[in-house]
This record gives C-alpha cells, structure tokens and sequence, in this order.
C-alpha cells in the first residue's frame, strides 16, 4: 500500500523517526541514539505541553527481589504478575507482561542516567512504596529530564507537528506526511504517539448509547493530554495493522467532577472511595467500595461510575475518615446532617437517608486499617462493603461528585516482543509501536499504579534498539538486558 500527498520532502532523512514525544517515545529517541542512530521526533503538542500523558505520571512499578534505595522490601516477578492478572482479569498477554516485569527491575539505572530522579513515597503513597517507585517533581520533571539528555546527544525535535498519515509500502513505513502537507522520509520509524482518549468524538462512538438512551461517553472528563486524538491509530488500522484491544476499555478513573475536560491530571482522582460509601444519582450504592485496596481501587471506578445514570456518583464520608487520605484538590459538600447533604448533592433525601442506615445497620465491628484488608465489614446487604467498612455517622458529612476520567485507551497494535507492527501476522522490517499505541498487549482492561510507565519504559527502549537495528546501527550493551527481561 503507498499513501502518496505531498512532493515536499524533508531534508536530512534520519535513521530513526519517532513519532510521539511521550515517555515511550523518548525512550526509544534515547535508545537509538545511544545505538549510533541518528534521530528526528516529532511532537503534535507545543513545547511548553510536551510529554503526553507522561506529564500526569508520577510513578514505575518495579520489580525488585530485595530493598532498592526508594523501595522497601521485595516485590517479586510472581506478585507482580498477579497483581497484573487481578486487574486485566486474563486478558493480557504473559509473556509480553513478564518481559515488562523483569525489565522494570533493570531499567532505573538507565533512567537515573538520563537525568531522572527518584524519590519516597509521600506520607499518602506509603503503602506503594514496596511495588512503586516514585519520581522526583514527578512526570513533568521525567519528561524534561529525558528532553534535555535527547537535546545533549543531538536528538533532534520538532513540536507542532502532528502527523496525519504515513506512506507505507506492503508493510515497511516510507514517510510520514504531516497535517501541513510535509512529507518526512526516515529508514525507520517508532510510533509512539498514544491512544485517542481526546478523540471525543471516537469515544462516543466506541461507548454508543446505553439503556437509558444516554451516550455514555458525553459525561467523559479526560485526565489526559488534549493532544491524543488518534489520528494514527486510526490510519493504521484502516491501513490494514493487527490490532489488539477494545475500544472502551481504557484506564478509566472515577474523578472530580468539577475536573477540566483535558489534563486535570492526577490531582483530580478522588482518594476515599475505601473510606465511605459510594451512590449513584438514585442515591443508592451500586459497588463493594472495600473490594480491594491495591492494586485496583482506583483503576475499577470510572468504568463503575460510567454505568450509573448520568455517569455520575457521589463519593460519602464523615468525620472518621478527614485526613485519612491525599486531599482532593476540589473542596467537598459539608452538611451537619444526611438530610443536608442529600440536599446539597441533589438527591431524593428519604432515600439517601435509608441507604446510610442500611449501610450503617449492616456494619460489623472490627479493627479499622485504611492501609491493609482489615476486617470491618458488612452482613445482610447487597452490594456488600467487605473491609473498612464503618458507620457513617459522625458529622460533619462530606460529599465529593464523581465523573468517570479516562486517562489512556487500550485499542491499539498487536505486537511482540520485537515490537514490530504486523500486517497479517506478518512482521513489518522497519515500523515498531511503543508505549500506549501497543499497552493493550499488556492491558486488555483494569490497571495497576505505574504500570504504564513500565510497559511505555519497556517497550519505548525497545523499540527504540530494533529500530537502530533495522538502520544498521547496534546498541552496544542493551543484549544482555533484554535477554534477562526476556528470561533468557
């Protein structure tokens, strides 16, 4: 297939061409460098918005067999892996996500190399500070670090400059040709431009309309970068790529409502859904809110919230659990009685009063824990509270709204461990997919804190070296890592 649109052709064809310019995408502009390759980015955002949705993270999870500087104790390849299994529920591919798992034990030393920095959990964060390795100044800071080291060893970098289609020759990648009209030779190219979690118009298509008549995706708040619209995603698929992944299924957070449509970031996810009680606009609760405190508590409840009519919820707590948790950045609905309150969030009162008296009637006394499966729970009602499960009834009441906030989607290129992008199930020579453009290998629904970086951190190296390989440019010591990530 050749996609022809413009005569214009850019000078000084590059080894490698990345498109991107997320984690995934400076890892794999660093990666090829490092090989001898030469390098040319491009970034849809402006500079001063660079960085993806790797702006918003603020964590690695790690594998590790014993204490590493910020990590406490051991988080082994197997917990790892079934942490992974709890979330995706088996819709992952185990070698693919192995690979990921034995490369986040090797690949800080790599980071700290280029300029990233590591740091303790804050106060909030201690129970992760076992499986999660956090950065200093957090994804802001790490994107930065790695555009700087991109700019000191030549990588060159163009902003502004989405592109809209690429030239592809039964399966090797000639050109990408930019929405101006520009058309980019390279010997290699490195997708990594993300998933379409901006594209609000593809999301609501994707989700349609549910029982009640409503298109679910309308109510959608995007955690992410505006800039991941998916136009290549998009190309690629009707290109004829292997695909893997389904279109809803994202890494979808319950958020502030009152969040800003794009970017609100990591600042806007509400903390204590574990603490409380959590109900829909029929002022009824819907969910196990003490289902699991990690990995998945977060990583459930926007596609939970999704399913509630209007993609709405309120997050309840009382006095008992302020302070147990990271503060919203968003003040909550204060009353001094739950008629109050059920004024103030605009429920029926009689039944938002019945459903906390339930609720409080069904909890059994045990010994509270908000940072471990304690055993308070409930008995005799449906859906159960099944840890940390305390009466409601303490004033003041505090009311936080929920709207579902998708960060990244999960539709994107089948791959393996080459990272190659195929046609057919066949390899192509000279195209390789990073970070979200093929997570959906890894992720096929749920999420885990810091996975994504793992996977974009992974795959973004490794992609960057097949694609060196490919313009006849070898990294000199990256073999061995990769053997060992690959369980060689």
């Amino acid at each position: 297939m050749r996609h022809e649109e413009s005569n214009r052709v850019s000078a000084a064809q590059p080894d490698v061409l990345v498109i991107g310019g997320g984690n995934a995408a400076l890892c794999a502009a660093l990666m090829a460098r490092e090989a001898g390759a030469s390098v040319l980015m491009l970034e849809s955002a402006p500079q001063e918005w660079r960085g993806g949705n790797s702006m918003h993270v603020r964590n690695l999870r790690c594998m590790h067999d014993e204490p590493q500087d910020v990590l406490v104790d051991a988080y082994p390849e197997e917990e790892f892996w079934q942490d992974l299994l709890k979330v995706t529920g088996g819709l992952t591919d185990e070698k693919l996500a192995r690979l990921a798992i034995r490369h986040s034990s090797r690949c800080r030393a790599w980071m700290v190399k280029h300029g990233v920095r590591f740091q303790p959990p804050l106060s909030g964060a201690l129970h992760v500070a076992r499986t999660n390795a956090f950065f200093m100044g957090g994804g802001k800071a790490l994107v930065n670090a790695y555009y700087r080291s991109a700019q000191s060893l030549g990588v060159r970098v163009r902003y502004g400059t989405p592109v809209k289609s690429l030239d592809l020759d039964n399966g090797r990648f000639v050109a990408a040709i930019t929405e101006a009209g520009e058309r980019i030779e390279a010997r290699t190219c490195v997708l990594a431009c993300g998933g379409f979690e901006s594209n609000l118009e593809w999301q609501r298509e994707a989700w349609g309309q549910n029982e009640r008549g409503e298109w679910t995706a309308e109510n959608f708040l995007i955690r992410g970068t505006r800039y991941n619209q998916g136009v290549l995603l998009k190309f690629m698929i009707d290109a004829g790529a292997d695909t893997i992944g389904d279109p809803t299924q994202a890494h979808c957070v319950a958020i502030d409502a009152r969040a800003p449509l794009y970017d609100g970031g990591i600042c806007t996810r509400i903390d204590c859904v574990s603490l409380g009680v959590v109900v829909n606009a029929q002022a009824r609760r819907f969910y196990d809110e003490g289902e699991d405190f990690w990995p998945k508590r977060y990583a459930i409840w926007g596609r939970l919230v999704a399913q509630q009519p209007g993609q709405t919820a309120w997050s309840i707590i009382d006095r008992k659990a302020i302070g147990r948790f990271m503060p919203p950045v968003f003040e909550g609905a204060y009353a001094d009685t739950l008629e109050d309150l059920a004024a103030k969030i605009g429920v029926d009162a009689s039944t938002f009063v019945q459903t906390m008296k339930t609720y409080n009637a069904a909890c059994v006394p045990g010994t509270f824990d908000h940072t471990a499966l304690d055993d308070c729970r409930t008995e005799g009602i449906a859906p159960p509270k099944t840890h940390w499960a305390l009466p409601i009834d303490a004033p003041p009441f505090v009311a936080y709204p929920l709207k579902p906030g998708i960060t990244f989607t999960y539709l994107g290129m089948k791959t393996d461990e080459t990272t190659a992008v195929r046609f057919n199930r066949a390899a192509s020579p000279n195209l390789f997919a990073a970070g979200e453009m093929m997570a959906g290998n890894v992720l096929g629904k749920g999420y885990t804190a810091g996975i994504g970086m793992s996977i974009g951190t992974a795959f973004g190296r490794i992609a960057g070296v097949r694609a060196a390989e490919a313009a006849g440019r070898r990294h000199a010591t990256f073999e061995e890592e990769f053997a060992h990530a690959a369980g060689g």
